[in-house]
């Protein structure tokens, strides 16, 4: 299938360069680095394998062990295209596996944190948790530097204290620094004003915004003198008393109290709750909880109670899973895998079990939807699965989710402060080794594929602790010894990853935003005129003009999980009325959900047939250079759409010029001053006719178009794409005002 020959898979920041001049090469490595980050060692003279056929187009330059990175500096270039990391830079807690090799005497070892290396290394292979897998050779480099380094990379990359990660003494530092800014109030809390729901005053307004009357904001666990999992707020029904609840909690896993997740317009309610631990007891309280949700819904319906322990993969297989897939996409050579790649993907059960959520998440939608009832997700420990559920879930139904703010304030709500293990589970410590709706959201692949990485810089608070109550404390131990003053909101001495302007650039962020999204105000363009979009009903479908065989989503395909009254055990391959004489309620309501017009700001739901769940390209593939489409892909339909939307922007001002101002064509208000609008920005086409760049593909910006062994491409920032390309910030500013 491929003709070229497999290249090692080489880190490409998509963030543009900052133009750094001189010809120092010691005075540009110090312009790498951020304040107070040290170096820890450094090794000269080392090659940065690209290519796995020769050496002749490899990059040659030094290898720099920091207490934040890993950094090589080629010799003849030097480029910073990140505020945070550059183009050859990768995070030490983004490190899964340092490995060193001894050609000559045929010895490899995975080095850890203060062992002994016996052998002098001719290679270093860092194996990274974002797929990445990077080879550095020593063939020039002097032994016993060679070494050296390879034991601090080792070493620093497993702290055996949260604390000895960079970000606790950058932000400390920072804070200080920082004090005159915060001063004149240009310090805003939670970055793009997403709620970090740490506060009282956030649940009230997710509860009047769903308006779940019946529902309060509990302080029952304040200074987490229930559970240390859970939130010091949490949202419970009206009818239950906070003495119930200290009663109820000895008897649940981690003593971790129902949850409320949101409420459906209907009056139903979505929860999420830990198994009851005492068998004797758990009919008793059980009850009673479904008894106090139920009273909460106006028509004091039923409640439905959905075992995610019984009906989904567990967290072992999942993780097996993640391993195997992982592989596939990083095996070296590629080409070697071509014949038995789908074969491998379907072994490895990763897209089988990605099938199972959304089937899972399906069925929670229509009991909330479609019966009206209220649903309680159980799971024992009510941290893994039931925060993957429960996202897509609001995902599906509540289009505020599906805009950027909400996404983040999603994340928030259901993953950080419901106690998702982020420390356990990302190892930041090395304690174990375990294109769908393109109008309905607002954000792109490349920012989930951004926030992704972000796991992986331990600067931000969002996703380095497991649970809040572990945040609060190692928060409270950092500003007293940093001095900060106490009661300072942490958001503002820590921050957390949605500040984004941390990381990017106003211009790099334009690619987190979906230009064919249709929100709630969101400008788009109908006949010629920019017009903001109105809802007319809240809830209602997403697909157009299917084909009957695709309409309902469900087609062939056997289940390959079994799960206890789920509904993938009803659901059968046809909807069709000639092929069943009697049609279920589900089979009902997913045939006529299916049927009904689009709106793009209603509910959603996936396409469940095996042949739908495609394998996360973008993300999985992304430093695979053969895998890379070039001119395809999103950013291709991207630069497209821009240029489309822009060529109507340049018509409808010529038309401006023949007519008075009317409310119709009157610009939309200025932008400025309003970060959801600034955000929202287009790149002016030359003409009608232009062609996207030679170098965009389907994993820009992340990797570049071709072989990594072409030694005149080194990647494909961000800057290449922007540079000469005019961007505007809104509507109003399209005659005069450009970046």
């Amino acid at each position: 299938m491929f003709s070229v020959k497999p290249m090692k898979p080489t880190f490409k920041c998509y963030l543009p360069p900052v133009q750094v001049h001189g010809h120092n090469t010691t005075q540009m490595c110090m312009l790498c680095f951020m304040s107070w980050e040290i170096v820890v060692n450094e090794v000269n003279f080392v090659r940065k394998c690209i290519s796995a056929e020769s050496s002749q187009d490899d990059l040659w330059g030094k290898l720099i062990c920091t207490n934040f990175k890993v950094s090589f500096i080629p010799q003849d270039k030097f480029q910073l295209s990140h505020l945070l990391l550059g183009e050859h830079d990768i995070p030490l807690t983004c490190l899964e596996h340092v490995v060193t090799v001894n050609d000559t005497k045929g010895k490899k070892k995975v080095l850890g944190s203060n062992q002994k290396l016996k052998f002098n290394p001719t290679e270093l292979i860092l194996y990274c948790k974002d797929l990445r897998i990077i080879r550095f050779c020593f063939d020039e480099a002097g032994p016993e530097s060679a070494k050296k380094v390879c034991l601090a990379i080792a070493h620093y990359s497993h702290p055996a204290d949260l604390h000895l990660l960079f970000g606790f003494e950058y932000q400390g530092r920072r804070y200080h620094e920082s004090k005159d800014e915060r001063l004149n109030g240009s310090v805003r809390r939670g970055g793009l004003q997403t709620p970090i729901f740490d506060r009282r005053s956030e649940w009230d307004r997710e509860i009047k915004r769903t308006g779940a009357s019946e529902w309060r904001v509990c302080s029952i666990n304040e200074f987490y003198n229930i559970s240390s999992s859970l939130p010091e707020y949490i949202v419970v029904p009206v009818s239950l008393a906070d003495q119930d609840l200290k009663q109820y909690s000895i008897f649940l896993t981690g003593n971790r109290l129902p949850l409320w997740c949101w409420n459906h317009r209907n009056g139903s309610a979505l929860v999420r709750m830990a198994s009851v631990c005492d068998p004797v007891q758990q009919r008793k309280i059980e009850q009673r909880i479904i008894t106090a949700i139920t009273k909460s819904h106006p028509q004091c319906s039923e409640v439905f109670t959905s075992d995610l322990d019984k009906c989904l993969p567990n967290i072992q297989d999942i993780q097996s899973s993640f391993v195997k897939i992982r592989q596939i996409c990083v095996i070296d050579p590629f080409e070697e895998s071509e014949e038995r790649w789908l074969s491998s993907i379907e072994n490895s059960r990763w897209l089988e079990y990605v099938r199972a959520f959304l089937k899972q998440a399906s069925e929670i939608v229509y009991h909330l939807d479609g019966r009206n009832v209220s649903v309680i997700l159980q799971e024992e420990e009510d941290r893994d699965l039931n925060c993957v559920v429960s996202s897509m879930v609001q995902l599906m139904v509540d289009p505020h989710y599906r805009s950027l703010v909400g996404f983040q304030g999603l994340v928030q709500k259901e993953w950080v402060m419901a106690g998702h293990r982020f420390l356990d589970r990302c190892n930041h410590l090395k304690k174990n080794d375990r294109e769908e709706y393109p109008a309905a959201f607002e954000f792109t692949e490349a920012y989930l594929t951004v926030l992704s990485d972000s796991m992986w810089i331990p600067l931000f608070s969002t996703f380095l602790f497991s649970s809040p109550k572990q945040r609060a404390q190692y928060l409270m131990d950092f500003a007293r010894n940093k001095a900060i003053p106490q009661g300072e909101d942490s958001v503002v001495f820590f921050p957390p990853v949605w500040d984004w302007s941390q990381q990017f650039s106003t211009k790099d962020q334009t690619l987190f935003n979906n230009p064919m999204y249709v929100g709630k105000g969101a400008a788009c363009v109908l006949n010629g005129e920019v017009k903001s979009f109105r809802r007319t009903k809240k809830y209602g479908s997403v697909f157009r003009g299917a084909s009957a065989s695709l309409r309902h989503g469900l087609k062939g395909g056997e289940e390959a999980l079994t799960r206890r009254g789920s509904l993938g055990a009803e659901l059968k391959t046809d909807f069709s009325p000639m092929k069943y004489v009697v049609e279920s309620p589900s089979e009902r309501y997913f045939r006529e959900w299916f049927s009904r017009p689009a709106d793009q700001q209603g509910l959603l739901l996936p396409l469940l047939t095996p042949s739908h769940v495609a394998l996360w390209k973008l993300y999985f593939l992304r430093w695979v250079p053969e895998a890379c489409i070039s001119k395809g892909g999103f950013i291709t339909a991207y630069h497209k759409l821009s240029q489309l939307v822009d060529e109507i922007e340049m018509l409808q001002n010529h038309l401006r010029q023949y007519k008075a101002p009317t409310p119709s064509n009157t610009p939309l208000p200025s932008s400025k001053g309003t970060t959801a609008d600034q955000r929202r920005m287009y790149f002016q086409a030359a003409s009608p006719n232009d062609s996207p760049p030679e170098f965009l593909s389907s994993s820009f910006p992340f990797t570049p178009v071709g072989n990594l062994c072409r030694r005149s491409i080194h990647g494909t920032p961000i800057s290449k794409f922007l540079n000469g390309a005019r961007i505007w910030l809104s509507t109003e500013t399209l005659a005069n005002d450009s970046l």
